[in-house]
């Protein structure tokens, strides 16, 4: 698993530095919710080229 993290991190960083063709840029979304039951934080990270879009909530 660990592997397939690795080789999925640096594919992400040659797409965003635009070593195998024109960059990629990344958004980040942040978000801060406040309820009765307490103090909510979440975000995404995503990157986005031409119709295809890939996020990753945390």
């Amino acid at each position: 698993m660990t592997r397939v993290l690795m080789c999925l991190g640096v594919a992400a960083l040659l797409a965003a530095c635009g070593a195998d063709g024109e960059p990629v840029r990344p958004s980040l979304n942040a978000g801060l919710g406040i309820s009765g039951s307490g103090v909510h934080v979440g975000g995404a990270i995503g990157v986005r080229k031409g119709p295809v879009s890939v996020s990753v909530g945390l």
